[in-house]
């Protein structure tokens, strides 16, 4: 049996008594649903000596609309421009709000194919934003580490998967967060020194050990999404062992602004679980802009193909893995692809 190390269990009601407290305690973490970090302490990962639990707090809950000032509005109002989403909001209710289904569909989807039922009525936005590196090698308990060697990531000074020791390759593998990237969305980071807002795409980086710019002592309050027009399509894909429960072995998300003949007028696509940080693929709009997406399909297949190479850092073939890129990228944009208008 896996047993939890001894620690003191903190409930602010604020975010500002939360944010107080990590920066008065070195040694704290912050915890909303501890579907991640919970198993990672029964395996000695993480053994913070105080945890901060945010679910108390109410200004981190709930899904609206709001102005471009960040003010919130009626669904409907002519001067709705964003959705806010509160970070503990659970991946439950986000899968279910109707604004976000209605609106950008990649994130409902995404948020639903998190592990069952049970760990999305417990997880949050921001823990999935939050999430872990996984790897082969760094996921294992305590026990297992010792009998082979520490890595890089944990207590060890090579990595395992590179054989080097320069840099983690633990892999990113949170299901919103390549859907969050192509809608543009960006997020509130707030500190005892006040709150700053950074895009989703640049708030992660190429280091398994620690792959965000968010500080220890800063929480991911609420995440910001502009209100897609009409003509955007959205979709998500899973690759993944089983269809519930797992991890992704491959994520995929793509968004594309349709002109009225349904050409492409814009298009954005993230491929994710291959490094530490998600991928966005470069160079679509010269292969995919003016033409349907089914017609572009194979070529925006082919552009991911070349740019996503896996490694060897989950138990799947990287090799296999990398083969399904272009497969699930094509399905993705088949399911985007708006039906053919009737001749006259």
């Amino acid at each position: 049996m896996l047993r939890l190390h001894e620690y003191a269990y903190h409930r602010p009601g604020t975010l500002n008594e939360a944010v107080a407290f990590l920066r008065e305690h070195p040694d704290a973490m912050p915890i909303a649903g501890g579907t991640d970090l919970m198993p990672n302490m029964k395996h000695r990962l993480f053994t913070p000596r105080h945890l901060v639990a945010l679910k108390g707090v109410r200004e981190l809950h709930g899904v609206w609309l709001a102005d471009a000032e960040g003010n919130p509005v009626e669904d409907g109002s002519p001067a709705a421009a964003q959705v806010v989403i509160g970070a503990c909001t659970t991946l439950t209710q986000v899968s279910r709000d109707p604004v976000v289904r209605r609106t950008m569909p990649s994130l409902a989807e995404a948020a639903g194919k998190v592990a069952g039922p049970q760990i999305r009525n417990q997880g949050t936005i921001g823990g999935n934003l939050c999430l872990d590196t996984r790897c082969t090698y760094y996921n294992q308990s305590l026990f297992w580490r010792q009998a082979l060697g520490f890595c890089l990531k944990k207590d060890g000074d090579v990595c395992h998967v590179t054989r080097t020791g320069k840099k983690c390759v633990a892999a990113h593998s949170a299901d919103t967060v390549p859907a969050l990237i192509t809608l543009g969305a960006s997020m509130d980071l707030v500190s005892v020194e006040g709150t700053r807002t950074v895009g989703v795409d640049e708030f992660f980086v190429a280091d398994g050990k620690w792959n965000t710019i968010r500080g220890r002592d800063e929480l991911v309050a609420r995440v910001r999404i502009p209100l897609p027009n009409p003509a955007v399509r959205t979709a998500y894909v899973k690759v993944r062992q089983r269809n519930s429960i797992d991890f992704p072995l491959l994520s995929i998300a793509a968004a594309a602004e349709l002109a009225p003949d349904h050409t492409v007028r814009r298009i954005s696509l993230v491929v994710s679980a291959l490094g530490s940080r998600p991928r966005v693929v470069t160079g679509l709009d010269k292969v995919a802009v003016g033409h349907r997406l089914d017609e572009a399909a194979e070529a925006v297949a082919q552009q991911a193909f070349k740019q996503c190479h896996p490694l060897e850092n989950l138990i799947v073939d990287p090799e296999w893995r990398r083969a399904m890129v272009p497969v699930y990228v094509r399905r993705a944009l088949h399911e985007m692809t708006p039906a053919r208008p009737l001749a006259a």
